[in-house]
């Protein structure tokens, strides 16, 4: 099979992503460590395991890697993954990665590093996700069940992006694997404006009817929250941790990387919200 892999093939990126590979008629095998059954051509993926990697490599010659999610550092795992792509003669590998840097985690920096390092592999830097908003997230359930966003950023700023666009800008990238983009190796991922918690709890509150509030909280409450949530004690704290960094501007930033690979600006807040209205709703809540 020459193809594109993708590994988190029925997340919120990996899906939208085999949903336009597929839709310009490109052969993708989803690697999940839950694969569709109805889906022939999706395999068992497990970073965890990896006696489930050659099935998944044997015969692509394009990767959309999705490290492993919740982890500090996810090198040990991804690395002999990349390794034995790179043995077999993939020709791309598009990873994403975060443009938020979590603190003490020098493994992603040279995961990243890797990836760029070999010819016509590709790291996309993606800012904050709009869909954490949503439920499962904690950030979009705390909304759903209190009406309140708790944060330790106060009013710093992030260039939120839609998830979609992140797949678009790497379908671009693994559609043709001949296509070269000035054979830049890093894009930093951005919606079209930064906001604060508080602009994207007045866009929320102003499009659905749903007042939102936010509570400023310290690191540590946010710390305690994430681990109340089911997240790794480390993990949670490497999250509350960049939310200083937030705070003190680090992550207010935009970029035109979607325009560029895609040629369309990338969906703003307010798109995403009237898409998703009902999700905060009484109507919504009482849907789920």
């Amino acid at each position: 099979m020459t193809g594109v892999l993708v590994t988190g093939g029925t997340g919120k990126t990996g899906s939208e992503l085999v949903r336009l590979l597929r839709g310009d008629g490109v052969a993708v095998r989803v690697a999940s460590r839950n694969p569709p059954a109805g889906d022939p051509d999706a395999v068992r993926f497990d970073w965890a395991d990896p006696a489930t990697h050659p099935a998944a490599l044997r015969g692509v010659d394009r990767i959309f890697l999705v490290p492993p999610v919740n982890a500090v550092d996810p090198l040990p795992l991804v690395e002999p993954f990349l390794a034995q792509a790179q043995r077999l003669g993939v020709r791309r590998v598009v990873l994403l990665g975060s443009a938020i840097v979590l603190p003490n985690a020098p493994g992603a920096l040279e995961m990243a590093a890797q990836v760029q390092a070999r010819p016509g592999w590709v790291v996309l830097r993606a800012s904050g996700f709009m869909q954490n908003f949503l439920s499962p997230h904690p950030v979009g359930e705390r909304i759903r069940r209190h009406g309140e966003i708790r944060t330790a950023a106060e009013d710093g700023r992030v260039g939120w992006i839609d998830a979609r666009d992140i797949a678009a800008a790497a379908s671009a990238l693994l559609a043709e694997p001949g296509v070269e983009f000035a054979d830049q190796h890093d894009y930093l991922l951005t919606g079209p404006k930064a906001l604060s918690y508080r602009d994207a709890a007045s866009i929320i509150t102003a499009h659905t009817g749903r007042p939102v509030r936010v509570v400023s909280i310290g690191a540590d409450e946010q710390a305690a929250g994430y681990r109340a949530a089911g997240l790794p004690a480390a993990f949670a704290a490497a999250l509350a941790a960049v939310e200083d960094g937030i705070r003190t501007g680090r992550e207010d930033r935009v970029s035109t990387a979607v325009l560029t690979l895609t040629g369309r600006p990338p969906r703003t807040f307010a798109e995403f919200v009237q898409e998703h209205a009902l999700e905060w709703t009484d109507d919504g809540m009482l849907e789920r």
